[in-house]
């Protein structure tokens, strides 16, 4: 006679193997039961109601700062433009203040900056102010007896904000201090 091989061996149903860590639930009465179920979907409810009001505020939220810095794609655009603008600006100061030309890039500039600062987008104040890394882009450093190290002595080109963030840095020159005196 042959032996049966392992696998053939019959098994015992996993189900009708007894587990003693596991211990089986009273029965509940139906009136129980249904109040707990009724309660689960009420806490799941109030949940689903939680995230859909949270859901609303956050959209309301990004809605709202995309209206804010729409514009600042197209200022930023024409920061350069800005820059071509002022110089040609300065050029005809240069001519002569008095000439149609000047008097007419003069008003121009002004309604410039009027635009905007009804978009939201102000100047970056450098001049004489305290470098600051987040607002200003030091383009080279210059020893002055009179202005203390690490104050803008020049704006090299101008540098806007749009409401709380940055367009663009302003380029800067900052002082290095009193040069150091030469030994003899």
């Amino acid at each position: 006679m042959t032996e049966p091989s392992p696998d053939t061996t019959q098994q015992a149903p996993v189900d009708e193997i007894p587990n003693p860590e596991v211990e089986e639930a009273p029965p509940l009465d139906p009136i129980t039961a249904l109040t707990q179920e009724v309660e689960r979907w009420k806490d799941m409810a109030y949940r689903s109601q939680a995230e859909l009001d949270n859901f609303r505020k956050r959209s309301a939220r990004e809605a709202q700062e995309t209206r804010a810095y729409a514009n600042g794609d197209l200022l930023r655009a024409l920061c350069p433009i800005l820059d071509n603008f002022d110089m040609g600006l300065e050029a005809a100061r240069q001519e002569s203040e008095k000439s149609m030309v000047f008097m007419g890039m003069s008003m121009v500039n002004r309604q410039i900056q009027e635009f905007l600062r009804d978009s939201g987008a102000l100047e970056i104040e450098a001049q004489g102010k305290v470098f600051d890394p987040n607002l200003h882009e030091a383009v080279a450093q210059e020893a002055s007896p009179t202005i203390p190290e690490g104050t803008v002595i020049r704006v090299t080109r101008r540098g806007y904000k749009l409401k709380d963030r940055l367009l663009r840095a302003a380029s800067v020159i900052v002082s290095s201090g009193p040069t150091a005196p030469a030994e003899a």
